[in-house]
């Protein structure tokens, strides 16, 4: 098997540094393409997580202090340092999670970079209000919470990481990052760059372990604001715990979001949505429209071209930059995916594809799904694999019914070319993110996140900064203060 030298130099960046402590238990990193161990970290002990929350402490006092102007070049000054790294950084992403190449130089390092750049352009623009009340009068400033926890997801390392950091940096907070456990690679060097980038040690500190660390990090009582990429159960966890003690959150969490595609769509656009809403990061994306509703007169045209366009696939090495698809990243993914289509099947649906690559590695083959019904458990739970659920519709207010008929609500699509339809039809959607004629574009200058289980906050955007910051009001007597006695 090929050798990759991947490992960290410390398992962890804290206070501006790697640092180890192989006391903590050891966690293998494994290359999803081969499942060859290509390095090891070691989980965070209570003296490294301890020392994490100390450096970011005493950094964020003065961070706050520190003309926003200021924080705004540190973070633009770290997005050029990323895309100059980018093929550096996109290998590293592909080991770590497995996906092509092709895909991870386009779409990981360089949406980091984005936001850290995006989140630097607004750092000075975190303005308040001013009101009058006669001759008094009142204004409200925008504070940085302080120290924060952000806890990452598997599919996304280097990008979360950045969507994360960059807006609380910006605001004048601290953030102590646990990535998974399954990708603990590409969060440290966005920590590396930040420091080399001119951020003060202590102010962006990953620390790795599983459940426990970051249990840990959610409760310690120096943490003011836990923001969370996970699946619904993880947020509902993680949630309970932030309130227990009132602290601020962001969960965003997963969904089984639809896509309805009405009978006058352009058919090779609506493929493609849905190609890239479900198989992209085969399937390992959040926001994925898994449940594709489709015209009932639209339905043969889409299924026949959807096959067609499926002999594009391309799976192989995913350093070689021809593949554009890649593996599951973890074999307890690859398991759970594998019994869903079982489940599938045994439910009634017919599965076209879904079975396991005859190679090495933790390879899915992706699969359709159709002769559903909605109550099927491949059309209700998430699945985050590789698989399209394929249902049809008679009418708009049909469509509209079934989609919504979800515990979820993260994100939604709608192909047609009558826009007047799209906005009405998209009015009555209760997703948080929706898409017209695309689908899973997430610009830094939008904001991106769910409604019901599917969590709470939003990411990117200028709204992101309100979401690092609370409002603290002044009110200003000009005159002097009477009472009864």
């Amino acid at each position: 098997m090929p050798e990759f030298d991947v490992q960290p130099r410390g398992s962890h960046f804290v206070d501006g540094a790697y640092i180890e402590d192989k006391a903590g238990a050891a966690m293998e990193v494994v290359y999803p393409a081969t499942g060859q161990v290509i390095a090891t970290v070691h989980a965070a002990t209570a003296a490294v997580t301890e020392r994490a929350l100390v450096s970011a402490t005493r950094a964020q006092a003065a961070w706050a202090q520190t003309d926003p102007a200021e924080r705004g070049r540190v973070l633009r000054r770290a997005a050029d340092l990323i895309r100059a790294r980018n093929r550096e950084l996109s290998r590293l992403e592909t080991l770590d999670t497995g996906k092509p190449l092709q895909e991870t130089l386009v779409a990981d390092a360089m949406s980091g970079a984005d936001a850290l750049e995006y989140f630097g352009g607004l750092a000075p623009d975190m303005t308040g209000q001013t009101m009058r009340f006669g001759a008094d009068w009142a204004y409200t400033l925008r504070r940085p919470l302080g120290v924060c926890t952000g806890i990452g997801a598997w599919n996304y390392p280097t990008q979360i990481a950045c969507w994360k950091a960059a807006p609380a940096l910006a605001t004048g907070n601290a953030m102590v990052f646990k990535p998974s456990e399954a990708t603990p690679l590409c969060a440290l060097k966005v920590a590396e760059i930040l420091v080399e980038a001119g951020l003060p040690a202590g102010l962006f500190n990953v620390v790795q372990g599983a459940g426990d660390v970051g249990a840990a990090l959610t409760t310690d009582a120096r943490v003011a604001k836990v923001s969370l990429t996970g699946s619904v159960p993880t947020g509902r966890k993680v949630y309970a715990a932030a309130a227990a003690s009132m602290k601020h959150v962001t969960m965003e969490l997963g969904g089984k979001s639809p896509i309805l595609i009405f009978e006058d769509a352009d058919l090779e656009s609506t493929v493609s949505g849905a190609i890239n809403g479900n198989f992209y990061s085969s399937g390992q994306v959040c926001s994925n429209g898994t449940r594709v509703f489709v015209a009932e007169a639209l339905a043969p045209a889409f299924l026949d071209r959807l096959k067609t366009r499926m002999a594009g696939l391309c799976p192989g090495d995913p350093l070689d930059e021809t593949t554009n698809f890649g593996p599951m990243t973890t074999q307890a993914q690859m398991e759970i995916v594998l019994a869903h289509l079982d489940r599938a099947r045994a439910e009634g649906a017919t599965v076209t594809g879904g079975d396991r690559m005859d190679r090495a590695g933790f390879w899915v083959a992706p699969a359709v799904l159709t002769d559903l019904t909605d109550d099927m458990a491949c059309v209700r739970e998430e699945i985050f694999g590789p698989v399209m659920s394929v249902l049809t519709f008679r009418d708009e207010d049909e469509a509209i019914a079934r989609a919504n008929a979800t515990e979820f609500g993260l994100s939604a699509g709608v192909f047609t070319r009558d826009l007047t339809r799209a906005h009405r039809v998209v009015a009555q959607l209760r997703a948080g993110t929706c898409w017209i004629n695309q689908y899973n574009l997430t610009p830094a200058g939008m904001p991106f996140g769910g409604s019901k289980q599917s969590g709470i906050g939003r990411e990117n955007a200028r709204l992101a900064m309100d979401h690092f910051t609370e409002v603290q009001t002044i009110y200003v007597g000009m005159g002097p203060v009477e009472a009864a006695f």
